[in-house]
């Protein structure tokens, strides 16, 4: 490749890539008609999207988009930071290596993937299928890997599909596939090793490379055990003086009963447990990056920070240990570890969030870790970095507004509806998103109904959700100013009635004047219910100050002043609740720079464009 004063690098986090026009061998089934499409298709249920962190259907376009948006851009090096695949199943992972390979010959684009939780599954793979993909009429069908017998696990009913594309592939299949892709060394390459390699920069030849990318050369003794497992993690330096650090974070441990392996879906955390040649290969790594002068860039699937902006000890207090996935936070150590050892600069995806953390160490050592956002979540979008010199980067969050073809299956979405809402209406989704106008639009409304039922249901306090379920706006701000506590009918009085701020002991003139301060008034805050606050809350949650494009900038003025009650106010027990969540959720309004910045290495700074 050819060396520009400018380099620019693309991150594409969870794609979760799913070919939604596959091709399929098997006679007996070639998938189902897509009415707007005109063609097969093999698609998942909205029922089913709406219930899970990603989209399985419409990210197919999203990717589409972003890679064009990035040939525009005349972007030449794309990291995808593993998911790149949904359950790394052969249909999918032929499809997304047949839109690599078109798109590195069109436009000379190089792809470095490495591999995450949903890419493989488990090591060595396994049969599988789903019980929700679209048929023709509406109704969701289950499509297995291979037919029921004794020797599987899969305990689908009788009627099953069966299409063997659907099976998980393991490692070596999904490398096999992939091999064009960073996880093996091509010729253009100025240099690539791999943690078992052992050969060095200046005795570097091509054929030694090879050798060593061989899966069989890539393994390691899992808990010093006798289980070998693959890590192919790898080292790039795809044009003349850049480093990317591949970083395979997978850690799957097996089961006591020797059926197989548990997901790998914690990250950092095992790898500190079971993959501690990683971390000293990783060390080794940037030793030789500081002593030949290299700009070293490490990416991986899992965060190596905290990713809540410092909030998560408070969000495990109120929310509980399990909710807002907090098994996935690394621990301290591990940002400390790797930030003495002198990495300073790690994209990470996993969480389908946008987000900028620092960890400074007692040494004085720095690592900033980029949180890349998924293509297939709320808020879609990837990043961009330019290195401008060796010591300065800047970042380019690009948000995927418009996405042609991202309402393809409307139609077909239309049918399953109508079949919900005659045979099962407590089932039956908010029909409102097949009314959207543009990607981002969707995924705002997608949001809102995964929220609604799955996160609210699943991981909100009932105290709190009472509070927040029955209020509008000027309710809590009635509450925020409480000065004793409250008896559960007069709560309750709050909920039902158009309460007098009087009724609080708080002068409604005060209360007006620092009102106009802000130059808000009480329609500001009736034009909002508790349940917008906890839509929003998620919203910058996921999106950091990307959620700034549409949360409302006049209920934002609304939250302040009623956070700001809230943590002052030391009389009222019935809040308690209300102003944990208060913090956490300023917090996350102040977190670090997240859509465009810049980074300076050197001293170890992100500078806000």
């Amino acid at each position: 490749m050819a060396q520009s004063n400018e380099t620019k690098i693309a991150f594409m986090a969870d794609v979760h890539f799913s070919d939604v026009f596959p091709t399929i061998a098997d006679k007996s089934f070639s998938g189902f008609t897509s009415e707007k499409g005109n063609k097969k298709s093999l698609i998942r249920t909205m029922e089913s999207q709406l219930h899970s962190t990603r989209l399985f259907n419409e990210n197919y376009f999203a990717f589409i988009a972003a890679l064009n948006n990035a040939v525009k851009r005349e972007i030449k090096i794309i990291a995808l930071p593993g998911d790149f695949s949904d359950d790394g199943q052969p249909l999918h992972v032929k499809g997304l290596n047949k839109i690599l390979n078109s798109y590195t010959k069109n436009y000379g684009i190089s792809f470095f993937i490495i591999n995450g939780n949903h890419d493989p599954t488990s090591p060595f793979g396994e049969q599988s299928g789903k019980q929700d993909f679209l048929s023709d009429s509406g109704k969701p069908q289950r499509i297995i890997s291979q037919k029921q017998t004794s020797s599987t696990n899969l305990e689908f009913e009788n009627g099953s599909l069966v299409l063997e594309g659907l099976k998980e592939w393991g490692y070596e299949e999904i490398l096999g596939e992939l091999n064009n892709h960073g996880f093996f060394p091509k010729e253009n390459y100025i240099y690539w090793e791999t943690p078992f390699s052992n050969y060095t920069y200046e005795n570097y030849n091509f054929n030694d490379a090879i050798e060593a990318s061989k899966l069989d050369s890539r393994t390691f003794s899992f808990n010093k055990g006798d289980i070998k497992l693959p890590d192919v993690s790898y080292l790039v330096e795809p044009v003349k003086g850049i480093w990317l650090l591949a970083m395979d974070a997978n850690v799957y441990i097996p089961k006591k009963d020797g059926t197989g392996f548990n997901g790998s879906g914690v990250g950092y955390n095992d790898v500190f447990k079971y993959k501690r040649h990683l971390i000293e290969w990783s060390k080794k790594i940037v030793d030789e990056a500081n002593r030949l002068g290299k700009t070293l860039i490490g990416f991986s699937h899992y965060p190596m920070l905290d990713f809540n902006d410092g909030a998560s000890e408070s969000i495990k207090s109120l929310f509980g240990v399990n909710a807002f996935q907090a098994n996935r936070i690394p621990d301290k150590l591990v940002g400390e570890t790797f930030a003495d050892i002198g990495l300073k600069l790690h994209f990470g995806g996993h969480m389908h969030l946008n987000d900028t953390g620092i960890l400074k160490t007692e040494k004085g050592n720095t690592l900033i870790n980029i949180q890349s956002p998924s293509v297939a979540a709320f808020m879609p979008a990837y990043k961009i970095i330019t290195i401008k010199n060796s010591q300065f980067l800047e970042v380019e969050t690009v948000v995927l507004d418009s996405v042609p073809g991202y309402d393809t299956f409307f139609s077909e979405y239309e049918k399953e509806h109508d079949f919900l809402s005659s045979n099962f209406p407590e089932r039956a989704w908010n029909k409102k998103i097949l009314s959207t106008t543009s990607y981002l639009e969707y995924m705002k409304v997608y949001l809102e109904e995964l929220i609604r039922s799955r996160f609210i249901p699943n991981d909100w306090p009932e105290d709190l959700l009472k509070l927040l379920s029955k209020s509008d706006g000027w309710g809590l701000l009635a509450l925020s100013i409480s000065k004793k506590d409250l008896s559960d009918k007069e709560l309750e009085s709050i909920f039902t009635s158009d309460i007098d701020i009087n009724y609080f002991d708080y002068s409604i003139e005060n209360l007006q004047k620092e009102l106009d301060k802000k130059g808000l008034s009480k329609s500001d805050f009736k034009a909002w219910s508790g349940f917008d606050l906890m839509y929003d809350f998620y919203m910058f949650k996921n999106a950091d100050e990307l959620a700034l494009r549409v949360v409302d900038t006049n209920r934002l003025k609304c939250y302040d002043f009623l956070f700001e009650l809230l943590l002052n106010n030391d009389k009222c027990k019935k809040i308690a609740s209300l102003k944990q969540f208060a913090t956490i959720f300023k917090k996350q309004l102040i977190g670090e720079p997240s859509s465009n910045f810049s980074i300076d290495l050197e001293k170890g700074k992100i500078l806000k464009n």
